[in-house]
């Protein structure tokens, strides 16, 4: 008889191979509804094998404005998790020990604040502030270029990124204070010579910024640099996007040694965590769009010399609505099967060597040295900002993109080539298939809002941003007073209007007026349609397009201003962030025939009753509306019965046949009221 033998537990195969690469960080982006909810959605995802935590926060935090300002109305909950102040923020991580998390934070202008909250939360567990480890965004430069959801002007905002890194160096040193992000430029438009310019003078104009600042010496800033990480996108070409990736490496090898003169080669890596891109997501076929981000998620893990610190990949369903659960568990496991089914980690960097590759990494490079230059000519990232520079790029380079999917050119299979398929049996084309948010949601923030304000000491509170807005006046780094904010009660909107007092608010430049836009055949024949329709009515056809609530991501909006502008309207775009009082008193004085409306975010059906309600009582109910965004059927008939003329969604790529439909809704509406 055998001995019996004490079976150990069975390990991973990935386990027992020798000299095998450590797979990156295996992030969810989430966050939605309440911060109990999300910390369940949290807790389920690490038990699932996620491996760190990715907070995505509503568009009211993000902005600075608690649950119930006017302008989060029909946004509370929408796109992320509400934190409106500590107790938010202890029960988003209730049961998460943060001393053995690795947290990112998608949050911006307020970055300061909400890792504020987040070390008040730790040291409420118990946890030590230097044992913290994550990444806060904290990238405000790109939120004037792409999301839209800066507060500040950018002087101020460039001092809090500086003083958030100058505190986090000393006090949090495994943190990453400031994530550069790319991610977002790429989905606004940028080309991959664009993303590593525009990206890489970013950086240095924040590197400037915690120098000129001084609170960093010299003999420390090299720990600075060091943790300074990078938040890219990778699209469908992944040759040409690996090839990015290298180029962006090396660049940043380059100017980190010869600009700053970091002595240590691992203080001058480029650490980089990614999402793959949401922008080819298509609502078409959206199957198809799980083979797209697995492409998309190979050009940055295939090379290792340029191989992503974390990954988090959108879900196939994206762009239908909010992702639910189970989709979010499909691209977790689309990482876990590249991690650990697959060989990628067992080699060297398989492209080293290639003349194809090198070729196209120095042409890249080569490009976006010559980019980076006519930026510093203007003066650096926020003197090109403040000119409109950047933003016009980048609005121009979206037109040329949607200019070639509308023609054909660039090819988007089951949107403009090979659209003929059946349906697919994972969306069935209802509510089912998306996560929605119940409008209580934002009544049950609201209500524990009011009584969080009601329960926490007042006097301590007022003490508390008195000391805020004195740091803020006497030039002090604002890290601790936020800290002693967040423990007094302060409320993210009290903390935003504290700041807000002392730098004012700003609204960017839109880049739309000089964008120089595309013709051809068919946008000739819809400007003689202009033409014709203008005549009936006895002037120029006149087209307001408004962004109602806190939704930033304007390039739909930018791209529909200037298509209208080229076939022949006059047209009215003040940007981003307005409310619906505000888009009827434009429609209003501006005496438009037809208002446009863009949401992403999902507050559509409220938002859009706003307006609709607001012409009514102002006496132009009689003007059509037009709506666009992410908008599930549903919430399609919904609006449409409400009043709404056209509603349009991402399936609806063609712009030149949008202005046909809106000329025709012009015209019948002139028609109907002669």
């Amino acid at each position: 008889m055998y001995p019996r033998i004490r079976q150990q537990p069975c390990e991973p195969p990935h386990m027992t191979i020798p000299n095998r690469d450590k797979p990156w960080l295996i992030r969810t982006y989430a966050g939605h509804s309440t911060a109990e909810k999300s910390n369940e959605l949290y807790r389920t995802n690490l038990a699932r094998g996620q491996t760190g935590l990715s907070v995505a926060f509503d568009l009211p935090t993000q902005t600075g404005y608690d649950s119930d300002h006017v302008l989060a109305k029909g946004e509370v909950g929408k796109v992320g998790v509400p934190i409106s102040h500590l107790g938010d923020m202890r029960t988003l991580f209730d049961g998460i020990p943060l001393d053995r998390m690795n947290t990112s934070m998608t949050i911006n202008a307020p970055a300061a604040w909400l890792l504020s909250l987040y070390i008040a939360t730790a040291e409420a567990q118990g946890v030590e502030r230097s044992k913290l480890q994550g990444t806060t965004q904290n990238d405000i430069i790109k939120e004037y270029l792409s999301r839209g959801t800066y507060i500040f002007p950018p002087e101020p905002s460039l001092r809090l990124t500086a003083d958030t890194i100058g505190f986090t160096y000393r006090e949090v040193p495994k943190w990453n204070p400031m994530n550069v992000c790319s991610y977002h430029l790429q989905e606004a438009g940028a080309t991959p010579v664009q993303e590593l310019a525009f990206a890489l003078v970013n950086a240095i104009a924040v590197l400037d910024a915690v120098k000129a600042r001084g609170q960093v010496p010299d003999a420390d800033f090299p720990k600075v640099v060091g943790r300074i990480s990078f938040f890219v996108n990778a699209g469908i070409r992944f040759i040409t996007e690996m090839c990015k990736m290298r180029a962006f490496a090396e660049m940043w090898e380059d100017i980190t040694l010869n600009r700053y003169g970091i002595a240590d080669p691992k203080q001058r890596l480029f650490r980089y965590g990614v999402q793959v891109n949401s922008l080819g997501l298509t609502e078409q076929q959206p199957e198809n769009n799980v083979y797209r981000i697995l492409l998309e998620m190979l050009a940055v893990v295939m090379s290792k010399n340029a191989r992503a610190r974390s990954v988090q990949l959108p879900a196939w369903n994206e762009a239908l609505g909010l992702p639910r659960p189970w989709d979010q568990q499909w691209s977790l496991r689309l990482q876990q099967i590249v991690a650990f089914e697959t060989d990628l980690l067992e080699y060297g960097d398989i492209f080293d060597g290639s003349k194809e590759i090198a070729a196209r990494v120095e042409a890249l490079k080569q490009e976006a040295l010559a980019e980076m230059g006519r930026i510093a000519d203007m003066g650096g990232a926020v003197a090109a900002i403040e000119a409109a520079y950047m933003k016009q790029r980048l609005v121009e380079s979206n037109l040329k993109r949607l200019a070639a999917i509308e023609s054909g050119e660039q090819t988007v299979v089951g949107v403009n080539a090979y659209t003929e398929g059946a349906a697919s049996p994972l969306s069935g084309g209802g509510q089912e298939s998306i996560m929605t948010v119940d409008e209580s949601v934002e009544r049950g923030q609201v209500e524990r809002l009011n009584a969080w304000r009601a329960t926490r000491d007042k006097a301590a509170v007022k003490a508390a941003l008195a000391e805020l807005v004195a740091a803020t006046k006497e030039d002090r780094n604002v890290m601790p007073a936020s800290i002693d904010c967040a423990k007094a009660g302060v409320t993210t909107g009290e903390w935003t209007d504290a700041l807000r007092s002392v730098f004012g608010e700003y609204r960017a430049p839109t880049g739309v007026a000089r964008a120089a836009g595309v013709t051809d055949g068919r946008l000739e024949a819809t400007r003689r349609e202009v033409d014709a329709v203008s005549r009936r009515l006895g002037r120029r056809i006149k087209m307001l397009v408004g962004k109602p609530g806190l939704d930033g991501h304007s390039n739909g909006a930018e791209q529909i201003a200037v298509r209208a502008r080229d076939c022949g309207m006059e047209v009215v775009y003040e940007g981003i962030r307005l409310t619906p009082e505000r888009i009827v008193n434009a429609a209003l004085e501006e005496s438009v025939h037809v208002v446009g409306l863009s949401i992403l975010s999902g507050g559509h059906v409220s938002l859009v009753g706003d307006v609709l309600k607001g012409m009514r009582e102002a006496g132009i109910g009689d003007v059509p509306v037009v709506v666009g965004g992410i908008i599930p059927p549903a919430d399609a008939a919904t609006l449409i019965a409400a009043g709404v003329a056209r509603v349009y969604t991402p399936k609806d790529f063609d712009l030149t046949q949008i202005m046909r439909d809106v000329v025709a809704v012009v015209d019948n509406a002139w028609k109907e009221a002669a």
